[in-house]
């Protein structure tokens, strides 16, 4: 029985192959997700070549120790904020040392929701080692906690496969 659905699994396939036929590594920096990126990255053979480390960063806490987000970012913007996206994915990436990462923080739900972050805001950004910064704010709307999460992870890959594409 698979743990993800199908057109996951073929992603994080593709990424896996692509990546290492290319001799590049990634990192996760997860929040709302809790992990499940690495998880449908690494349940495909062949992925401990390529997937350095995921770091769950669900506090701000972890947020700021794990991967330097400035405590000034949280309180200025918030966890789900664009900024904070940015700053974790650049701090995987460089406390991994990898070609690649990706992080995603946002509102899973049932709970936590206002008008100006409702359930169902994530912000994702994937960062290269050349620079390539790609952020995406999405809003997929009260799919439950379990759909956001899952639609999350598919947006996270396709950010990975777009930033692995400009990595030389």
């Amino acid at each position: 029985m698979p743990l993800f659905p199908p057109d996951i699994e073929q992603l994080a396939e593709q990424i896996i192959r692509d990546l290492a036929a290319r001799g590049l590594t990634l990192a996760t920096a997860e929040s709302c997700t809790g992990g499940l990126i690495a998880g449908a990255l690494t349940e495909i053979s062949g992925s401990s070549a390529v997937v350095d480390r995921g770091f769950v960063t669900y506090s701000n806490t972890a947020k700021r120790q794990m991967i330097g987000v400035d405590a000034e970012t949280l309180e200025r913007y918030g966890a789900v904020s664009r900024e904070t996206a940015l700053q974790m994915a650049r701090g995987a990436r460089l406390r991994a040392g990898t070609d690649i990462a990706v992080a995603v923080t946002g509102i899973a739900g049932p709970g936590g929701g206002s008008a100006q972050k409702p359930v169902g805001l994530v912000h994702l950004c994937a960062s290269g080692r050349n620079a390539t910064l790609i952020h995406r704010e999405m809003r997929y709307g009260d799919l439950g906690r379990t759909g956001i999460r899952l639609a999350t992870v598919r947006t996270a890959l396709e950010m990975l496969r777009e930033a692995a594409q400009a990595v030389a």
